[in-house]
């Protein structure tokens, strides 16, 4: 553990260098993801190259939950209020989601105002549906405010559905699961990763996956908090029984073990349960849980590499909740043009691959730290 980074400017604690590096690749993989999400909406297809990144989500679910309880858990019988645990995770969440939903309606205009299918959408409608975002209130399936008319909880920043759970998580935390005992904290653990593994074997969703949560259409709502209780209390679980051991290379490691289970392709075969939906319990409750444990064990070794995880860490969240907007311009582009594959647009890939990370890391230091630090001194100032 080194100095604390962007990823928790309003905490005091130092952060594991090598976790914020883990959640850097695990939000530049989500990219590539929708990258290749687009071709598949595009195209009518399905998605033929990091098929499993969605799970990316749940992995960022149980690395909240480890750090919260880290950062929090010692903290309630001392100083901190509930007061201003809330506001200090506003102050952490809530400015790059104001930026999210403002990149959102840029790029939404910029597209003509239109749907998916073409049909205008009234100014009236894109207002509200920036205001319904800023506050967080989920669009309802049809709704006029559904502006892309694809069902999309936050239709102008389509990621912004699982910041929503997070928050749920937040106030969980705050309001019931911090007071439970670490052996109550287990069964609870237990239970929804049992209720998460139904979920999935038996294809609840009928989707074939557990990529649920983005809307409120069928039964995303329950998939969607089960997605988000379970590793977000499996994370707060091992902060409690945490004790480092000695790993060299965990960085590496992790990644390459990040990589490789999002790369799995498709898993068939749905009797008498869903083939898919089991490998991606055994990503979500086994393989993440070791991930998260060896990403804190280990530890930079030189200058460059703690600078390396620094700036993954600092950007992963600007970047996972910026870089959907662009991609909407990147689908609209593909169905225009009609094209669906890498090699036919690798050169506008790299475009706005390289540029979400860089519109990322401007809104990290020109807006993000610059209003996290006025608002920490304003709202969270020692008395």
């Amino acid at each position: 553990m080194q100095k604390i980074s962007a990823a928790a400017f309003t905490d005091t604690k130092p952060h594991y260098d090598l976790l914020d590096g883990l959640r850097g690749v695990a939000a530049l993989l989500v990219v590539w993801y929708h990258v290749f999400e687009g071709y598949a909406f595009a195209g009518g297809g399905t998605i033929e190259s990091i098929n499993h990144g969605y799970l990316a989500v749940d992995f960022f679910f149980i690395l909240s939950g480890f750090v919260i309880g880290y950062a929090y858990d010692d903290r309630w019988s001392k100083s901190l209020t509930m007061k201003d645990f809330f506001k200090r995770r506003l102050i952490r969440l809530h400015p790059m989601v104001v930026m999210g939903v403002v990149l959102g309606v840029i790029t939404f205009c910029i597209q003509g105002s239109v749907q998916w299918d073409g049909t205008h959408v009234a100014t009236s409608m894109i207002m509200l549906s920036v205001l319904c975002s800023l506050f967080f209130i989920p669009a309802l399936p049809g709704a006029g405010y559904e502006v892309r008319g694809n069902g999309e909880m936050f239709p102008l920043n389509g990621p912004s559905w699982s910041l929503f759970f997070e928050y749920i998580g937040n106030i969980l935390y705050a309001l019931f699961i911090r007071r439970l005992s670490t052996k109550a904290l287990g069964v609870l653990v237990v239970l929804l990763g049992a209720g998460l593994t139904a979920f999935a074997a038996f294809d609840v969703s009928g989707y074939g996956n557990i990529g649920v949560g983005w809307t409120l259409d069928g039964v995303n709502f329950l998939g969607g908090s089960l997605r988000m209780l379970f590793p977000f209390t499996m994370g707060l679980f091992l902060s409690r029984i945490f004790k480092p051991m000695k790993v060299r290379g965990a960085f590496w490691i992790c990644s390459a073990v990040l990589l490789a289970l999002f790369s799995v392709p498709y898993l068939e075969g749905m009797e008498p349960v869903s083939m898919n939906g089991l490998y991606e319990m055994f990503c979500v409750i086994v393989v993440f849980p070791i991930l998260i444990w060896l990403g804190a064990s280990g530890s930079t070794t030189d200058k460059n590499s703690t600078r390396i995880c620094k700036f993954l860490g600092d950007i992963s969240f600007p970047l996972y909740i910026i870089h959907y907007p662009f991609m909407y311009l990147f689908y609209a582009w593909l169905i225009e043009k009609q094209l669906f594959t890498l090699g036919e647009t690798w050169q506008v890939v790299l475009c706005v691959y390289i540029g979400s990370v860089v519109v990322a890391y401007l809104c990290l230091k020109l807006y993000d730290e610059p209003v996290r630090r006025w608002l920490s001194k304003k709202f969270l100032a020692k008395k």
